[in-house]
């Protein structure tokens, strides 16, 4: 997926394709989990940041129901359809988050006509860098400006995620949304996932001689599949039989009793979800008191976790974090929901190359796609740009 990252262009383009200007452009970027896997939907904490990838829409309101979608990237063509009758499962691919947005945005009473988009996004699609929540909050972005719904941001968010949940079918939480919608430059975004309190933490890795390594794997993942929607049922089978309302409130401190309640899938599940908030607590205290140079143990032990207790893991994700640590980063680990998409690793900037080398060369020898490898630096939430 290439983008014009022009915007004026992608304004251009829209007025050959419709026949008239957007009503404007507005952009929301993917985003990358520093820390914080699989804790959202247990009302727990997340470390995420907005990336310098995005999804840009532009996008006219009609005078009548017709929804017509259309992306710059290839093998989409033109999709038509109407805002009357549409109900949770409808549109297929991308189609489906623009038309979920709407969905929501109506059932909440709000008054959305039909509407004109075309889509650009440099944001890779199934590498766990959240594609289709940076396109469903541009969208979201849009619409609510243009509609005078005057939602706030958290009220963005939890819309968002009713689209993914309900009209999409992913039982995702609220961590994807919030990054791209709240993020700042500079910054990643400690987000509470109880009350939806956030902090926005500096992340500064290049003045720490730093580069964040994000490793695309090429296997391609979906939340909408099995493996998330059974974590998400064992976590919730583990509160229930510990007594609570969700995993949040449960703490390191309580794991040996729990190993006497829980059979022993459930028993590894939970343990993931409480030790992975007690790292997400400790990273935000080092990059307070130490920086990002501290963090690279809490890296290395999030991803053993997902590997041998939450299971979300996969050999290419392994052989990159591996590659990757042997040959100079301080530390890695998958990111995002898990069974493919993407690895990152913190990395000093004078090893970059032999990191992005190591990398590369191991994925041949094991007979894997080549990895897609690049860096990423925090930004801006979900704004407009014309």
């Amino acid at each position: 997926m290439t983008t014009t990252t022009d915007t004026s262009a992608l304004a251009e383009r829209f007025q050959e394709t419709f026949g008239t200007a957007p009503d404007g452009v507005w952009q929301a970027p993917g985003r990358v989990n520093l820390i914080g896997e699989h804790t959202d939907y247990n009302e727990g904490f997340v470390l995420p940041f907005a990336i310098d990838k995005t999804a840009k829409v532009a996008l006219r309101l009609r005078n009548d129901a017709t929804v017509r979608l259309l992306s710059t990237f290839g093998g989409h063509g033109l999709v038509e359809t109407s805002l009357e009758g549409l109900e949770p499962g409808s549109g297929q691919g991308w189609s489906r988050y623009p038309l979920g947005v709407a969905w929501v945005l109506k059932e909440r009473g709000i008054t959305v006509p039909g509407f004109d988009l075309l889509l650009d996004s440099d944001v890779p699609l199934g590498a766990g860098l959240s594609s289709s929540h940076a396109i469903e909050c541009a969208v979201i972005t849009a619409l609510n400006e243009l509609t005078d719904a005057g939602l706030n941001a958290e009220e963005l968010v939890l819309e968002t995620q009713r689209a993914e949940n309900i009209f999409v079918g992913a039982p995702t939480g609220i961590m994807d949304q919030s990054a791209s919608l709240r993020g700042a430059k500079g910054h990643a975004v400690f987000l509470d996932c109880r009350d939806q309190h956030v902090d926005l933490v500096p992340f500064d890795a290049e003045s720490a001689g730093l580069v964040l390594l994000v490793i695309d794997t090429k296997v391609s993942h979906s939340h909408a599949d099995g493996g998330y929607a059974s974590r998400r049922a064992s976590c919730e089978l583990g509160a229930e039989v510990l007594g609570v309302t969700a995993l949040r409130d449960v703490g390191v401190e309580d794991l040996e009793e729990a190993s006497g309640v829980l059979d022993e899938t459930t028993l590894r599940r939970v343990r993931h979800v409480v030790t992975e908030n007690d790292r997400v607590l400790q990273t935000v205290e080092l990059l307070g008191s130490h920086g990002p140079a501290s963090i690279g143990l809490l890296l290395d032990a999030s991803h053993a976790s997902m590997r041998d207790d939450f299971e979300i893991s996969c050999p290419e994700l392994d052989l990159a974090v591996e590659a990757a640590k042997t040959h100079g980063a301080i530390g890695a680990r998958m990111t995002g929901g898990g069974f493919g998409g993407s690895a990152i690793a913190l990395t000093p900037v004078r090893q970059e190359q032999q990191v992005r080398d190591a990398v590369v060369r191991a994925f041949a020898q094991a007979g894997f796609t080549e990895p897609d490898i690049f860096t990423v630096t925090p930004a801006a939430g979900a704004l407009r740009l014309a």
